[in-house]
């Protein structure tokens, strides 16, 4: 609601005065992507995390991973990837699904530098993601936790994306169909490792990639035909 009333470029503005200094308020100071310019000229983040969990109150970012999209092309040269020294022992469930293991997590950076990271590669790009309620939530939690207050950023959710697609059609669907991996198959993109926070990144943007050229326009739709 707060989004409608006030829009996200206000809210950034408003932010921007109460920010502490530092990581949270370097990022501020940039303004976001203009809604009404292409795709395709747009600078796009693609983000993914690793976590404990599923709850940002209770778990803990295990990885997180990045990519840019530039001028409709991937930047491979932009790659980031980084384990981060999470607090307590993992559960072997963790481990069988992330293959970070406790030596792994001992040997990662903290939290605060890779947020620091985060943050700066995400200053004035829109952030894609594949279903943001994770990369949303441990975000903001993040940064409550580190700067005392949470960020607002645009989104771009490949999940909600392919949901519109697929409900235009008037049919019913399983919502298995909506995961990455099956949007992949669907769009014979290649199989990929998952489960390693970059190469979901990548993955994603390659989605998006996928998903915007089914998408009927002339040209290259707008970025806020696109923002969650």
């Amino acid at each position: 609601m707060l989004n409608q009333l006030f829009g996200l470029e206000a809210r950034r503005k408003r932010l921007l005065r109460k920010a502490p200094e530092g990581a949270l308020k370097d990022f501020l100071s940039v303004p976001f992507p203009d809604k009404a310019g292409l795709i395709d000229s747009a600078s796009i983040l693609a983000v993914d995390f690793e976590t404990t969990g599923l709850d940002p109150a209770r778990e803990q970012i295990l990885s997180v991973g990045f990519i840019c999209l530039e001028n409709n092309e991937i930047l491979l040269s932009s790659a980031y990837h980084q384990v981060i020294c999470a607090q307590g022992e993992l559960k072997e469930e963790n481990v069988v699904i992330h293959q970070i293991t406790d030596s792994a997590k001992s040997r990662g950076a903290s939290l605060e530098e890779v947020t620091s990271d985060l943050l700066a590669a995400l200053a004035g790009k829109a952030m894609l993601v594949h279903f943001a309620h994770i990369e949303k939530n441990f975000l903001e939690q993040a940064c409550k936790q580190l700067y005392g207050m949470a960020p607002v950023f645009p989104i771009i959710d490949t999940l909600v994306i392919a949901k519109k697609r697929l409900d235009k059609r008037g049919l019913p669907y399983d919502p298995s169909e909506l995961r990455l991996s099956k949007l992949r198959d669907w769009h014979n993109l290649p199989h990929h490792y998952a489960h390693n926070a970059l190469n979901d990144a990548l993955a994603t943007a390659e989605l998006l990639m996928a998903e915007v050229e089914l998408m009927s326009f002339e040209e290259s739709p707008p970025l806020k035909y696109v923002l969650s």
